[in-house]
């Protein structure tokens, strides 16, 4: 899986968020977008997925543009997106979150992947447990599961660890870590958590007021950067 994002101009109404806004992926690899409130971030990952696509610039996922597909479609072709706040459905069970996701790219079925199991163990009893009565670390560990039983070429996850005990977060950073080799994808996270980010990723880039300040290696994610860019 390769992803370019090149240039890309993003609008909410007449607000221009995103200014030639460009960023490489490979295969399997991790990257984090940071950066402060107000930057941007939400705005990438939703151009990523058509939810807000760009006006201006080109998105290619394995060299196919994708910029002005629907949303649906880009889900067809390989991108699944664990969205801030986790949006799961409350009101029908963990298992029935999950044959959602399914039915979403064209697989029926009354039977949650194994695998789910494998990375979330405490999912496995409570799938008959309706979503809206998880815990926050539960209905993170959910949100996740529903997007990976999509079997993505790019997982796109936004804000993984937000609102989540240090405990938890523990639980869910080694999983992430994992799931580019096992699952085949690459992952493209927004993050505020900086040793998080520093223990899972591979690269990094900073937005700031729309546009690319700082990218490169996680090893150059060095204080003098981040105080530069990310201090409030």
């Amino acid at each position: 899986m390769t992803l370019q994002v090149k240039a890309i101009d993003t609008f909410y109404g007449t607000s221009h968020i995103l200014h030639g806004v460009s960023l490489d992926m490979a295969d399997r690899e991790l990257c984090a977008v940071l950066g402060r409130n107000g930057a941007g971030k939400t705005t990438l990952l939703r151009s990523i997925t058509g939810v807000n696509p760009p006006t201006v610039g080109s998105i290619q996922l394995d060299g196919t543009e994708i910029a002005h597909l629907k949303s649906h479609r880009r889900a067809w072709l390989g991108i699944s997106y664990v969205p801030q706040g986790r949006e799961i459905i409350p009101d029908i069970t963990v298992a029935e979150n999950i044959y959602v996701a399914l039915l979403g790219k064209g697989r029926k079925g009354k039977k949650v992947p194994s695998f789910v199991f494998d990375y979330f163990p405490a999912l496995k009893a409570l799938v008959g447990q309706k979503g809206g009565t998880l815990s926050g670390g539960q209905q993170q560990q959910l949100a996740i599961a529903r997007a990976l039983v999509q079997e993505p070429k790019l997982l796109l996850m936004d804000e993984p660890t937000e609102g989540l005990q240090p405990s938890v977060v523990e639980e869910i950073e080694p999983i992430i870590k994992r799931i580019p080799s096992e699952r085949n994808c690459a992952v493209l996270l927004v993050e505020q958590n900086l040793d998080f980010v520093r223990a899972i990723t591979q690269k990094f880039a900073i937005l700031e007021t729309g546009r690319i300040v700082a990218s490169g290696n996680i090893g150059e994610l060095t204080p003098e950067v981040v105080q530069r860019h990310l201090s409030v």
